[in-house]
This record gives C-alpha cells, structure tokens and sequence, in this order.
C-alpha cells in the first residue's frame, strides 16, 4: 500500500499533470467569462434580430408537458463556438511567441560522399575507394 501511495505520489507531482490541473481550473473560471459574455453580450444582440426579448425564451411545449429550450442549445452552440475560436487565438499566439528568438538549425556538414567509379557511399576524406579500391579526385 505504501508502494502505491508513493506511486500515487510521484504520478500526481509530475510537471506534466500539474500543468492539466491548473488548466483545467483556468478552463473552468474561463467558461464562466464566455458564458457571461453570451448571455449578457451577445444574446441580447442577436434579440434585436430575432424580435423576442431573449434568446433563451425560445422554447416548444410539447404534449405531456415536455420542453425542447432552443433557446439554451443556442447559447450552448455559441458559448461552444467563441470558446474554441478563444482558444484557438491564444494557442496560435502562444506557438508564435514560443518559435521567437529560435534559430533555425543550419543542415549537418556531410560525413560521406559518392565514389566517382563504383557510385558507393564512402568517407568525405577517403582518398581511396574501400570497394573499388580506385583513387578518388581531389575536388
């Protein structure tokens, strides 16, 4: 049991699941901005186009006395849509601002070039073909 603990441990402290979980809270109390800025922002905007008073008021009673709400699957659909365009923006920014100041790595020198003869790979300072055994030029 003190094996699994310690395990349990090691797990939970590593960089990569402590990154997820202070994501996954900043997701949390950035959902509630989206939402905020949905039903209070953007619904009453599009109310003026609608002609109703609001959005979620958009529902149908049907028999036995069930409710479909368009309204609230709507604002769900744009909660969900300005969320992703959000977070693809700052993903975006984040990959731009992280390749900044990186240099791009220059090609290796070659280590080997190709016998003038027997067109076989050999070392860039062999003067003589392992495996024709022809003497290679000087370039």
């Amino acid at each position: 049991m003190k094996k699994f603990i310690q395990e349990f441990k090691e797990f939970t402290m590593r960089g990569n699941v402590m990154d997820m979980a202070v994501g996954v809270i900043i997701g949390g109390a950035f959902q509630s901005i989206v939402t905020s800025l949905t039903d209070n922002l953007i619904t009453p905007l599009l109310s003026l186009f609608g002609g109703s008073s609001e959005v979620k008021g958009l529902t149908i009673k049907l028999n036995g006395g069930a409710v479909m709400d368009f309204g609230a699957f709507i604002s769900a659909v744009i909660n969900f849509l300005l969320m992703a365009l959000i977070l693809f923006c700052i993903l975006k920014a984040v990959n731009t601002i992280s390749h900044i100041g990186h240099k791009k790595e220059e090609p290796a020198a070659p280590t080997t070039k190709v016998c003038p003869f027997c067109k076989s790979e050999i070392d860039i300072a062999a003067t003589k073909c392992p495996h024709c055994t022809s003497d290679i030029p000087e370039e």
